[in-house]
C-alpha cells in the first residue's frame, strides 16, 4: 500500500495519479516501448490507460458528464535510448479523449515522455487534469 489516493479534488480540478495498462488486476502489456513492446502495442496500452483514469474519475464522481474540460494529460513511456515516437504512443490516449468528450472538452495539453522504466514494468503511465462542474 503506498501513501497516496487515485485521485484529488481541489476547487474544480480533478487531479488524476498515474494509471497503468492494468485490466481486471492483470497488467495487459509489459516492458520497454522499442525492445519488447511495438508501438502499436504500446498505443493500446496508453489507451487502456486513459480508459483506467476515466474509471477513478467516474468512481470519484459518480459520473463523467461533471467534466467539463481535460485540462492536461502526462504521458510516460517506457522506451529504448534511441525510440523518439513517444508523442504516437500517448495518440492512443489523446484520441480517445476527443472521440468520448468531442473536440470542445476533449482537447487538452500535454506531454509525452520517455523514461528508463515504469512501476510493475508497465511500458506507459499516464496521470490527468481535468476541469469538473455540477451534473450536465
Amino acid at each position: 500500500v503506498a501513501s497516496y489516493v487515485p485521485a484529488i479534488i481541489t476547487g474544480n480540478l480533478i487531479y488524476v495519479s498515474g494509471q497503468i495498462p492494468i485490466r481486471e488486476k492483470n497488467l495487459m502489456y509489459e516492458g520497454i516501448v522499442g525492445k519488447d513492446v511495438s508501438l502499436e502495442q504500446a498505443r493500446e496500452a496508453a489507451r487502456l490507460c486513459i480508459i483506467n483514469v476515466l474509471a477513478v474519475i467516474k468512481k470519484e464522481l459518480g459520473t463523467l458528464y461533471r467534466i467539463k474540460k481535460i485540462v492536461r494529460l502526462s504521458g510516460y513511456v517506457a522506451s529504448t535510448p534511441d525510440f523518439t515516437q513517444q508523442p504516437a504512443v500517448i495518440n492512443g490516449a489523446s484520441d480517445l479523449l476527443v472521440e468520448v468528450f468531442g473536440d470542445t472538452v476533449g482537447k487538452h495539453s500535454r506531454i509525452a515522455v520517455g523514461v528508463a522504466s515504469l512501476p510493475l514494468n508497465a511500458p506507459v503511465e499516464i496521470d490527468l487534469i481535468a476541469e469538473v462542474g455540477e451534473d450536465s
